[in-house]
């Protein structure tokens, strides 16, 4: 009499943070992580972040509040909070919030299997705890893979860091002489870090809607209506 062997289940290793890993083996792993996990992949090294406090929460909503703000005026452009993105062979991060232009736009990501893949025009991380890497390592994936502009909002102290790309490095891009902040990449994004950090969210609207009244705006919109 013959007997049925069950087939044996593949179980894979565990994400550790400090492995070295390629993209493709991190995101194997990944799915097979218990949910609720959470990792990315930074400059082919897994990090695990520490558990986040209420004030990155709160910032993290106002940030998305003020890209859902000025998407209200610029129709066509995608963003997401905490979203996969893959950058590459050695980078698969989730970043706080990202703003990016369609492919068909000339824009640099599209979606495979659903993911954000290749390098969104804005990408924004919230720093507390992981400060050091998001300013350090984080930073220079962000820089390898071509992401066009990087913003990180520090808490605790509160400092703004906005970078933005000059050929294939960051440099800073400093808030102009009234201390507010204007994309180069997205026109009319003005950010005013006091009210950002207030959570005063009818003075974040008020900038923004000051910024979309710019020409470069208007043909910004253009180039995405015609993309459509």
């Amino acid at each position: 009499m013959s007997t049925v062997q069950e087939p044996k289940v593949e179980t894979l290793p565990p994400l550790v943070a400090g492995q070295q890993l390629d993209q493709l083996t991190f995101h194997e792993r990944y799915e097979a992580m218990p949910p609720n996990t959470w990792a990315e992949l930074i400059g082919g090294v897994v990090y695990m972040p520490s558990p986040l406090r209420g004030d990155h929460g709160d910032i993290d909503d106002t940030v998305a509040y003020w890209i859902g703000h000025y998407k209200r005026f610029t129709k066509g452009l995608a963003s997401g909070k905490n979203v996969t993105t893959i950058l590459g062979e050695s980078g698969e991060v989730q970043p706080d919030g990202h703003l990016r232009i369609p492919e068909a736009a000339g824009g640099q990501t599209r979606l495979v299997d659903g993911y954000v893949t290749g390098a969104p025009e804005l990408v924004v991380e919230v720093a507390r705890s992981s400060r050091r890497y998001d300013l350090g390592a984080k930073k220079a994936n962000y820089e390898r893979a071509g992401v066009r502009e990087y913003l990180v909002v520090e808490v605790d102290p509160n400092r703004i860091h906005w970078f933005v790309c000059r050929g294939d490095h960051f440099e800073d891009l400093s808030p102009g002489a009234d201390g507010i902040y204007r994309s180069g990449v997205f026109p009319g994004l003005w950010l005013d870090p006091v009210a950002l950090y207030d959570g005063d969210l009818d003075r974040l609207a008020e900038v923004v809607e000051r910024g979309v009244t710019i020409p470069e705006h208007a043909e910004f919109i253009a180039r995405l209506v015609r993309a459509r």
